[in-house]
């Protein structure tokens, strides 16, 4: 096993109590992001919009699917470029804030989608527009984890984030839940008229991730330099991604590990997205969950998931996030098959519990493994990679899902689509070697 002395710290890599701060500030910003993909995408919004707005809810499942289709169309052309230019001059944090912000207002945005079909692209306009700005967030979100780690402890600060991030969307359903779904009359009027009640979810949603995302926008490290006041935004984007393909010609060179680290991640991730897209839909079809204790599966898969990434990152910092994100996958590839076989209750609840337990980890020790071998001033630009490279397969997972189901003609077969689509992931990564500390790639 090849051995790496211990590298310096960046310059910029807080010390102490300081570092533990900063940390912290940044890993808010995941538990207050769980408003958006929590409750506006899974668990909540989206749902109102395809049962409570559109005009029946085929019209309104297909029109989501070919809303979010789009926009990640637009993330899988644009998010390169937007990394780079997120790298210039180390600017990550300026575009977090300014992405943040447009995700914030278009989830204000939503609190005016009234239940009444002319309403329903104002919402899957409002939800795709979030989702593009959301993903671009990210990029430069993980491109500050590059910036305040060390190779020595990536792997629980990633964890810790992935953890918060599920914590915090458990804590918001709770709330939500109590405060404003379940009374007749919630906070602040709401009822069920005109879709008062989701409208509200959405507002206080917007408020509670503008909360959380404001200590990392005044802890994370500032610009390297002064961006240019005379570039041009046009030349500067079509030179950004002239860079892009320059790199990828570069990784198809130099870079053969990274660039296979990328079409692996892309296929499980997709497995891993898939689980739980299609979790509440076999929960209701094949095990008969009413609409409460989908929202409560939903609960107790962010809990497992939020404890798994957490304890995973102590492992990744160990053994490195390979090992964690090949053993994350078999276990799901061996819980998965159980639900295949059965369909009681409580045999889908555990295999449930324990997939959500392995999901985390294989999350945060993927972004784990791509900040150990991402050189600082490339962050930006390999997480916009990563971004673009998720969405790039995007399709495999669902396909599958509804293929195995038409060829073995029952809903649970759907699974063994999703399987094979993580054993293909599984398959690719194992043949990934991790290239060094990314210290040793600065030049």
């Amino acid at each position: 096993m090849q051995t790496h002395a211990a590298p310096t710290p960046p310059a910029h890599a807080p010390r102490g109590g300081g570092a533990r701060f900063g940390i912290l500030s940044w890993a808010l910003w995941d538990w207050g992001s769980a408003s958006f993909n929590a409750v506006i995408i899974t668990f909540v919004f989206t749902p109102y919009l395809t049962k409570g707005v559109a005009a029946s809810e085929e019209a309104g499942s297909s029109a989501l699917g070919w809303s979010m289709a789009a926009a990640g169309l637009v993330i899988a052309l644009v998010a390169p470029a937007v990394g780079t230019r997120a790298d210039s001059g180390g600017r990550h944090r300026m575009w977090l804030g300014v992405h943040t912000g447009i995700v914030v207002l278009s989830m204000l945005g939503l609190f005016f989608v009234r239940d009444s079909p002319e309403y329903l692209w104002l919402g899957l306009l409002l939800i795709a527009v979030g989702s593009v700005f959301f993903e671009f967030a990210e990029v430069s979100y993980n491109g500050i984890m590059v910036r305040i780690t060390e190779p020595a402890n990536v792997g629980r600060v990633s964890g810790f984030g992935w953890g918060m991030g599920y914590v915090g969307g458990l804590v918001l359903l709770v709330l939500l839940l109590v405060l404003v779904i379940q009374p007749e009359v919630g906070i602040l009027g709401a009822s069920d008229d005109g879709g008062l009640r989701f409208r509200i979810v959405a507002a206080l949603s917007a408020v509670w991730f503008a909360i959380f995302a404001l200590p990392v926008l005044f802890t994370a490290p500032g610009p390297e330099s002064a961006p240019s006041s005379d570039e041009n935004p046009i030349r500067a984007f079509i030179s950004d991604y002239a860079a892009l393909v320059r790199r990828l010609v570069r990784m198809w060179k130099d870079e053969h590990q990274t660039l296979r680290f990328f079409i692996a991640s892309a296929v499980f991730r997709d497995g891993l997205a898939a689980i739980f897209a299609f979790a509440g839909v076999l929960a209701a079809g094949s095990y008969g969950f009413s609409a409460a204790e989908i929202i409560v599966l939903g609960v107790a898969a962010n809990v497992a998931a939020g404890a798994g990434a957490m304890i995973a990152g102590l492992f990744d910092d160990r053994v490195g996030p390979k090992p964690v994100i090949v053993a994350g996958l078999i276990v799901i590839l061996l819980g998965g098959l159980p639900i295949l076989l059965s369909d009681e209750r409580p045999v889908f609840w555990v295999c449930a519990l324990v997939l959500s337990f392995c999901v985390g980890p294989v999350q945060a020790s993927s972004r784990s493994f791509l900040a150990r071998i991402t050189p600082a001033e490339r962050a930006g630009e390999n997480f916009g990679l990563y971004a673009t490279t998720g969405r790039a397969v995007s399709f495999l997972g669902p396909a599958m899902f509804a293929l195995s189901i038409s060829v073995f003609g029952f809903q649970r077969a759907g699974v063994l689509g999703i399987l094979l689509v993580l054993l293909a992931g599984l398959l690719l990564i194992i043949t990934v070697r991790p290239e060094g500390p990314r210290t040793a790639l600065r030049g």
